[in-house]
């Protein structure tokens, strides 16, 4: 009975002690992620224009959202760019990681160099991108050496702005790469290369499925990011021309701030929540039984 005891005192502290150990993170949980997650619950059946008090409206908001054909413009824009920016910051990013996750002269400074856009303050990149795009005297124009409207053409707008992104994110991503093949034993590397595993061959068969957890991440997180654009295509076209780059993030700021509904913006994201949440499902359920060494 006294060992009983001794062990269920165990327990209970090593319980309170990890308790204890979660309690900051619980704290920032609940407090930047719970709550916020709440007071947008709230606001998105509440009608109010930020100074007269709150009405209680129930699903008006949510039938507005859903009818309108802005929103559906703006979430059909955001999948665009989504499905331009992931695939190329990643498969750009690996290609940058390749390199430099081998011992070469410089290499630490160039993932350095590689980061530093994606350490930049987004809107700040927008603002420099902005005059490098810009007609008259822009550098990509001077280079180019005829006047191209980047920005103000309805066709190259969002393209720009995706290229954009793309520059940004691709020292984040090739970093993440860089520790992904880092970790790869070398024993099977060495046995690849025996069995005359070379070139294109060898990341196919051989890199690429053993950095399947590398790439969940990458994907989870670039479509995450993506779907959250807001800064640099603020600072770029403010949303124009044509509403070509009215991404859902510049959507629901205009609702909020602009036409001071935030209730509206409050379904808008909502919508955009349950759509990622459903696309990182969906990633976990694909690569769920693809991760790992041992495949």
């Amino acid at each position: 009975m006294v060992s009983g005891g001794l062990r269920d005192g165990g327990r209970i502290r090593r319980s309170v002690t990890g308790y204890l150990l979660l309690a900051p993170s619980l704290v920032g949980v609940v407090g930047f992620l719970l709550i916020p997650i709440l007071v947008v619950l709230w606001l998105s059946v509440h009608s109010w224009d930020l100074l007269s008090p709150m009405d209680f409206v129930g699903l008006k908001n949510w039938r507005s959202v859903l009818s309108d054909p802005r929103f559906g413009h703006s979430l059909l824009v955001t999948v665009l760019f989504v499905a331009v920016v992931v695939p190329l910051q990643t498969v750009i990013g690996f290609a940058v990681a390749w390199p430099l996750s081998r011992n070469i002269r410089g290499g630490a400074v160039l993932r350095v160099v590689y980061a530093l856009p994606w350490i930049c303050a987004p809107l700040a990149i927008g603002v420099v991108w902005q005059w490098m795009f810009a007609p008259t005297d822009g550098a990509i124009n001077a280079i180019l050496g005829h006047r191209v409207e980047w920005l103000s053409d309805p066709a190259l707008a969002l393209p720009a702005a995706a290229t954009v992104t793309i520059w940004s994110n691709i020292g984040y991503v090739a970093l993440f790469f860089v520790a992904g093949i880092r970790a790869i034993p070398g024993e099977v590397l060495d046995a690849s290369a025996i069995d005359g595993a070379a070139g294109w061959g060898r990341i196919r068969w051989i890199v690429l499925p053993l950095l399947r957890p590398t790439l969940l991440f990458v994907l989870v997180t670039g479509v995450i990011t993506a779907f959250q654009a807001f800064d640099t295509i603020y600072a770029l076209t403010r949303g124009g021309p044509d509403h070509r780059t009215d991404v859902v993030a510049m959507r629901m700021y205009s609702e909020a701030f602009d036409a001071a509904e935030p209730g509206r913006a409050a379904v808008m994201a909502l919508v955009v929540f349950a759509l990622m949440f459903s696309i990182t499902v969906a990633q976990h359920v694909y690569f769920r039984t693809r991760t790992g060494h041992e495949g």
